[in-house]
């Protein structure tokens, strides 16, 4: 059974946040952990409160029992979420737009 966590909203850019899902799929938990906590990425911190909640929503579900040795990160994915459109004013009464990119950073754990 795998046990999920999401981080919804987060404000990073999908693209870069892949970087570092691509990097702790199919891992166990503690090389997972320990590969976002060197990480220099922004992102790094946003996928690991992702992962430690997943961690703790499978000790949850199974009182404590859970073998921390035995845990995978099964599913890592991460979709794009909605975009904040806003407008930089130019020179001569212009206006470009800039887009805040949001993401939704899903990871799975289970046990092997």
């Amino acid at each position: 059974m795998a046990y999920k966590s999401s981080y919804r909203f987060a404000r990073i850019s999908a693209r870069k946040a892949r970087l570092l899902v691509d990097l702790i799929r199919n891992k166990p938990i503690d090389k997972a952990q320990t590969a976002l906590e060197f990480s220099k990425k922004r992102a790094a911190t946003m996928v690991l409160k992702a992962l430690n909640a997943a961690i703790a929503n499978a000790e949850e579900v199974t009182d404590g029992a859970v073998d921390h040795r035995r845990l995978v990160v099964s599913e890592a994915r991460v979709d794009e979420g909605p975009t904040i459109k806003r407008w930089q004013p130019k020179d001569r009464g212009r206006a470009h737009p800039i887009l805040k990119r949001t993401s939704h950073i899903h990871v799975a754990v289970d046990v092997r």
